[in-house]
């Protein structure tokens, strides 16, 4: 049955929304990725024009414009998923998608904050962290517990007041594609929670506040860019430079593997779906290895 690519569109995002899979953020990645391809072939043509080629065409156009490799891949990945529902639909033949390469997103060892950075951090949050100062007991309680889970800053602050089970330390993060895991924190974060919880979060309570864990001076949950804000400040006045919340992931994970933890717990720790995906930081741990083997050894 032939369509249109703009119905198709229309079709495949209520399919998308539907499934389980899919984090928001890649859903709307995907969404706005075929629109492009949209604006490429034509709404009004029909589905069934979209071949191989074309496909090919509309990557090399992204590859001109000056793309990442992590960007084609993404659009390469999201243009198989439409032609694979299309064909499963029943709309068209054959899946051209099936045929349709991209380039590998070239991966760079994640930057790691060190211990004397991290120190310099907690400092200068602990020093804001006053009674009388609720942002600042707040923002303390956020970092603790982004270092000591390993957590995605969008996990941070989906966070309610019943994700915390206190009598273990543990917090219930959810992930990629509405994925839950428990994870365990240490007494920093416990101290720094305890103090935001009785001290801070009142304070910035309105009639309006639901459950978050975690609240804005408006007394609404936190955002993203607020939290990335956050940290990208405190990390550029340390040796570390410039570096997003993410960064204390890549050093959890990292600090983690250095101190001798199972890459399987780790994986587990992160949410990682495949174990390649975790193993990229025992590089790290090499890296920072030999970089301390030329440093230190006499014969190096």
């Amino acid at each position: 049955m032939s369509i249109s690519i703009e119905r198709a569109q229309v079709e495949f995002a209520t399919y998308l929304s539907s499934s389980k899979g899919y984090s928001p953020n890649t859903l709307k990645a995907y969404l706005a990725d075929i629109q492009d391809l949209g604006l490429i072939i034509g709404f009004e043509r029909s589905a069934e024009e979209i071949s191989l080629e074309t496909l090919r065409d509309w990557l090399w156009r992204q590859s001109e414009k000056g793309a990442s490799k992590a960007t084609i891949a993404r659009k390469s990945a999201a243009a198989r998923a439409f032609t694979m529902w299309l064909h499963k639909a029943g709309h068209i033949a054959e899946d051209p998608g099936l045929r349709l390469r991209s380039p590998k997103a070239g991966r760079s060892l994640p930057k790691v904050v060190s211990r004397e950075s991290l120190d310099q951090v907690f400092s200068a949050l602990q020093a804001r962290a006053t009674i009388d100062n609720p942002t600042g007991l707040r923002d303390l309680a956020m970092v603790e517990l982004l270092y000591a889970t390993g957590a995605r800053v969008s996990e941070l602050a989906g966070l309610d007041l019943g994700s915390i089970d206190y009598s273990r330390n543990i917090v219930r993060l959810m992930g990629k594609g509405s994925k839950e895991r428990m994870v365990p924190f240490g007494q920093p974060a416990r101290d720094a929670l305890d103090d935001w919880l009785r001290h801070g979060r009142n304070l910035l309570a309105q009639e309006k506040t639901d459950a978050a864990m975690f609240l804005n001076s408006r007394g609404t949950r936190v955002g993203v860019r607020q939290i990335y804000a956050l940290v990208a400040s405190l990390l550029e006045k340390t040796a570390t430079g410039t570096a997003g919340p993410h960064s204390l992931r890549h050093s959890a994970a990292t600090h983690l593997l250095d101190g001798g933890a199972d890459l399987r717990a780790v994986q587990e720790l992160l949410g990682h779906a495949s174990l390649g995906t975790t193993q990229i930081y025992t590089h790290v741990s090499i890296e920072r290895l030999k970089d301390g083997y030329k440093n230190a050894h006499p014969r190096a």
